[in-house]
C-alpha cells in the first residue's frame, strides 16, 4: 500500500485496516520482542502508581472516551 493510498481511505478504513494487522501480528506475539524502553515505561508507570501520582480507568471507560474524542 502506498502513501497515496493511505490517504485516499476513510477514518473508518484506516481504523479496520489498523484493526487487521494488529490482529495478525498478534496471532505470534511470542516471536515479537518488546523493546528495552517498554520495560522501563512499564517501572515508571508502577513507581507513579506507588506515589499516587497516577490514575487507574476502567477499560471500557476509557475505550469510550478514546472513541468520543476521535469524533
Amino acid at each position: 500500500m502506498t502513501t497515496n493510498e493511505l490517504q485516499r481511505m476513510s477514518r473508518e478504513e484506516k481504523l479496520k485496516m489498523m484493526h487487521a494487522l494488529w490482529e495478525d501480528l498478534a496471532r505470534d506475539e511470542e516471536s515479537i520482542a518488546s523493546p528495552a524502553w517498554h520495560g522501563q515505561a512499564l517501572v515508571e508507570t508502577e513507581q507513579r502508581m506507588e506515589a499516587g501520582a497516577e490514575e487507574i480507568h476502567d477499560w471500557d471507560d476509557a475505550k469510550t472516551e478514546l472513541r468520543r474524542r476521535a469524533g
